[in-house]
């Protein structure tokens, strides 16, 4: 795909939206890593602990470990979790999501992305999809400071067709996926068509992005007031 790559056709379309939005909340402060990966946002929480399921090449990973089970961590240490990417590869996404607010200190944040409307990657475990409700449900013991879409209805329809290039043989002809990724370019260009969105087949609900690659969120963890009653 070198061709592809040096006029533009494959890079994707939503990275630089990513590295954006955790670039606004980007922390010196103590931040874990989890599901490290490739490491590539390390530049903006430079005081960060990485974890990760299992070593990763040419990755340092600070602590192996399940996100379902921080066990290796004490309550209340981190200022910050950084989660990208990952929480769709969880079975169990309310246990991790419970770990997260119970190692965050008080007043602690959570940046976390994840998908919505995406094909299966990294499969065979991808596990789950999430909506902007789903995603409050989750993290109802947090307090969303920001959830976001990734990319609008049309701009997610181009994220699909950009994947299939990456993801699938066209008529068995390697040169073929250009096809795929010149449409997505295409579809670009056609975003503003869409003057109205509803969440229902009858439009009476009326919703905004009813398609987006992915939410992006960011939230903290409350700070409890001790109430301290005194006797009359």
């Amino acid at each position: 795909m070198g061709l592809f790559d040096a006029i533009g056709l494959t890079k994707k379309i939503t990275r630089p939206r990513l590295e954006a939005f955790l670039k606004k909340y980007r922390s010196t402060g103590k931040t874990l890593d989890v599901g490290c990966g490739s490491a590539l946002y390390g530049n903006f929480f430079p005081n960060r602990t990485t974890l990760d399921i299992e070593v990763r090449p040419g990755v340092q990973v600070d602590i192996v470990g399940d996100a379902h089970d921080l066990k290796q961590i004490a309550d209340a240490v981190y200022e910050n979790i950084l989660c990208t990417e990952v929480l769709e590869h969880l079975h169990t996404p309310a246990k991790a999501i419970a770990e997260f607010h119970r190692v965050l200190k008080p007043g602690g944040m959570l940046i976390l992305t994840t998908r919505f409307i995406f094909p299966l990657h990294d499969a065979p475990g991808d596990y789950f999809r999430y909506t902007k409700y789903g995603l409050r449900h989750l993290m109802k013991d947090f307090d969303i400071i920001e959830l976001k879409e990734e990319a609008n209805t049309i701009e997610t329809l181009a994220v699909l067709y950009q994947r299939i290039g990456f993801q699938c043989d066209t008529l068995g002809f390697r040169p073929l996926k250009f096809f795929w990724f010149l449409k997505a370019r295409i579809l670009m260009l056609f975003a503003w068509t869409l003057t109205k969105e509803f969440g229902d087949i009858r439009h009476k609900q009326q919703e905004k992005n009813i398609l987006s690659s992915g939410y992006y969120v960011a939230a903290r963890k409350g700070i409890r007031v001790r109430m301290i009653v005194f006797p009359v």
